[in-house]
């Protein structure tokens, strides 16, 4: 995997010793797919704000397989995790990758529901992932701040888990991916760590995420993220 980030002609020496390690030596830490790789990999700058770092990927992970399907939900999942603010750049950056490409936009739409349904079947999701104690989270909580909970069914859940494109454990995973790189959001890590857990996403493949990441999070955030899954994993034995 070569992914240029325009450094070896004014920092050769950065550029050959970071390249040695990102490149090289942590993907051949372990079996990770490169198409896995690379989505946890977009998804973690998206978290951590690099839409430089993200335009340089880009390419790269398309070499490996990344769809531009799947390029648009880890964008578009995003905003639930991060807002529009922080996430209205990576747009601009993915368009003009993709343009570049030949990929003719708009992408086929992915949405499966509506208005009438986006609660109740968002609501599924959060069962299907969190478990049976989800059922009606929609209506749950104290009546001032329920809608929050209304939200969290409808938009964050019904208006992008339930879309195709993605499948649930993939979405998990760059859910994942998200929180960790932002940082901040541990309780919430923990959770999703958990709920990776829950669906399939094991621990050890849950640390080849993390360590795969590692070279464009830093290792605080990389350390903290390792640290929730160990509790996630623990409360869940």
């Amino acid at each position: 995997m070569k992914i240029d980030f325009g450094l070896m002609g004014t920092d050769p020496e950065f550029a050959s010793l970071f390249e040695a390690f990102a490149m090289e030596e942590v993907p051949g830490q372990d079996d990770l797919d490169g198409k896995t790789r690379m989505m946890a990999i977009l998804a973690a700058l998206l978290g951590c704000q690099g839409v430089e770092t993200f335009g340089c990927v880009l390419p790269a992970a398309m070499e490996e397989g990344v769809t531009p399907v799947e390029i648009k939900e880890i964008i578009y999942q995003a905003v639930a995790y991060l807002g529009i603010g922080r996430v209205l750049p990576f747009f601009e950056t993915a368009n003009k990758v993709l343009s570049a490409s030949g990929v003719i936009l708009p992408l086929p739409g992915q949405s499966t529901t509506g208005k009438e349904d986006r609660i109740e079947k968002g609501n599924q999701a959060q069962v299907d992932i969190f478990g049976e104690q989800m059922k009606g989270f929609q209506e749950s909580g104290p009546e001032e701040s329920r809608h929050i909970n209304r939200w969290l069914a409808g938009n964050c859940f019904g208006d992008y888990y339930t879309r195709t494109g993605l499948n649930y454990n993939q979405r998990e995973m760059i859910t994942f991916c998200f929180l960790a790189a932002q940082g901040g959001c541990e309780p919430q890590l923990t959770s999703h760590a958990g709920a990776n857990l829950k669906i399939g996403n094991d621990k050890g493949f849950m640390i080849k995420i993390i360590s795969q990441c590692l070279p464009y999070i830093g290792y605080p955030r990389s350390l903290n993220a390792l640290r929730c899954l160990n509790e996630a994993a623990k409360a869940n034995s």
